[in-house]
Parts: structure tokens; sequence; C-alpha cells
């Protein structure tokens, strides 16, 4: 009687070969790679809804208790994007103290305005309610999000009915915005495929600046001088919208960084380039109103 031969083990492909396998490669996943875990723990994949990109992961420090808790929506035009592509941010933030969490929400074409909206919105309203068992307090909420990822912010922070819908009051509920190369004024709309997304060239609907009323939470919005994708422009009127209404607003811009690096400055291999995360650590701590205490 032969023996059955051993099946042979096959190796697991290495995380970068296998992120190219399953999505293709980006230099975010240089950032990943390069960026330690923070001390505490990931939570992966956790569903804020039924919708296939309904799903979220949260970066918790270690001993966190009643921390301060960021929501952080990335960019990709509002067509791209996936949550994992961002560790090396929810690590930055978790070092110091933070609870990061970092959702995914439905794009273009399978969402056009407000979809992605809604989807945030419910995505905050989530992380919110459950903020307690992530060592986070929810009562310190700020929302934070870089290119498209920072109109999402900025429309949840000055539209009130996107929180309303989910229960909350953006009035009481939000302590802070953090936009990070933002398109806030970006009309008309020249590119076919984001007409097609907000429904028209000109609809003054799908502008945050269009909001704006002074009354909104405190906002530290940031730009780069080099950025030839989000015309530094909409951070100035934004900002100047802010001022003229008697909000609170304050305005950075780095001359060392294009639109990606700038996001990419929170990874430690880029970081010299601009003190984003150093701006983006004090801010979030003052609006919510404790002194920092690093993670530990």
């Amino acid at each position: 009687m032969r023996r059955p031969q051993p099946r042979p083990i096959t190796p697991k492909p290495p995380r970068l070969r296998q992120l190219w396998a399953e999505r293709g490669f980006s230099a975010a996943d240089l950032l990943n790679v390069w960026t330690p875990a923070a001390p505490g723990a990931r939570q992966e994949s956790v569903r804020y809804g039924d919708a296939p990109r309904q799903m979220l992961d949260v970066y918790r420090p270690r001993h966190a208790t009643h921390a301060p808790m960021v929501v952080f929506f990335y960019g990709g035009s509002w067509q791209t994007g996936t949550r994992d592509l961002y560790a090396f941010l929810g690590n930055a933030l978790a070092a110091q103290g933070i609870v990061a969490v970092v959702p995914d929400y439905t794009v273009f074409p399978e969402a056009r305005f407000p979809v992605f909206l809604e989807d945030a919105a419910r995505a905050v309203a989530f992380a919110r309610e459950h903020a307690p068992s992530w060592g986070a307090d929810p009562r310190r909420l700020v929302l934070m999000g870089h290119s498209a990822g920072a109109h999402i912010a900025a429309m949840l922070a000055c539209d009130r009915q996107w929180l309303d819908g989910v229960g909350l009051d953006v009035h009481r509920d939000v302590a802070g915005l953090i936009g990070l190369a933002g398109p806030y004024d970006f009309l008309p709309i020249e590119s076919r495929v984001l007409q097609e997304i907000f429904g028209g060239a000109a609809r003054l609907e799908t502008q945050p600046i269009s909001f704006v009323t002074g009354r909104e939470a405190p906002a530290l919005l940031v730009t780069a001088q080099r950025d030839t994708l989000v015309s530094p422009g909409n951070t100035e009127r934004f900002a100047a919208r802010i001022r003229a209404t008697g909000g609170r607003v304050e305005e950075r811009v780095y001359n060392r960084v294009n639109h990606f690096t700038l996001i990419g400055a929170f990874a430690p291999g880029l970081s010299l380039l601009a003190p984003v995360k150093r701006d983006v650590d004090d801010f979030v701590w003052r609006v919510t109103g404790r002194a920092a205490v690093p993670a530990s």
C-alpha cells in the first residue's frame, strides 16, 4: 500500500505581492511598510452598514480611555480608494493617543452625489456610538479628510442635513474639522466625469463653501503650495468665508510638498517635508479640550 504523498506547502506571498494581486500596488503601500504599527490595536473590516463598501478600520492607542477620535475620509476623486492604504495615517494618530477611524464609502460609478455623503454620515454615527468600546470619548469627535475626503468631511461639518439624517447635531457633536488639500469651492466643474458624479457643472449645493455660517466647529485647513491637482485657492477661499462669517479657522500652506506628499508626510519617511502630523495632532488635542498624552 502506497503512502499518501504530503502536499507541498505553498508559502504565503509577501504582503506587497498579495496587495498587487488583489487590487494593484500603490505608493501608499510603501508608506505602510515603512511605518511601524502604533502601540495598541487595529480592528479591521468593521461593518457600519450592509453595502459592500460600508466598512471601516479602527486604530486604538494602548490603554486608551476617553481619548479624542478622528474619523478620516481618504481621497480618490470620489472614484477610488481603500481604507487599508491609510494604515500609516491611522498608526500615526494612534501613536499620539488619538483613536483613528478610517471608513470606506461607496464611490463612482456605483455612487453619485450625495450617496458618498450619506455613507460618510452613517460611518460617523456608527463611530460615535461605538467610541466608548474603542477607548474614545464620543464628545471629542474630529472630522478629517484629504482631497475628495476633505470635501466629504467639510460637507458633513458645514451642511447639517447629512448628520441630522443620522441623528447627530453638527453644532453639538463635532469638535473640529481638518481639511487636507480639499476641494471646497470648485465650480464650474469642467470634467465630464465629475459633472456626472455631481449632477451638473454648477450645483451650489455640492460645495462646502455654500453652507458656511460661522457656527461650524473650529477648522484646520492645510494645503500644498505646489498642489497641481486641487488648487490651493480652494483652501484660501474656504478659510476666507469662514473668517468673514465669524467662524474659527487656522490655515497652513506648506511649500515642500505636493498633493500626495502632503498626506504622505504622516509617515516617518516623509515627515521632514512638512509638519503636517504635528499640526494635526496639536489641533486635535486643542479642540477636544485636553493636553496631549502620547500612547505609551
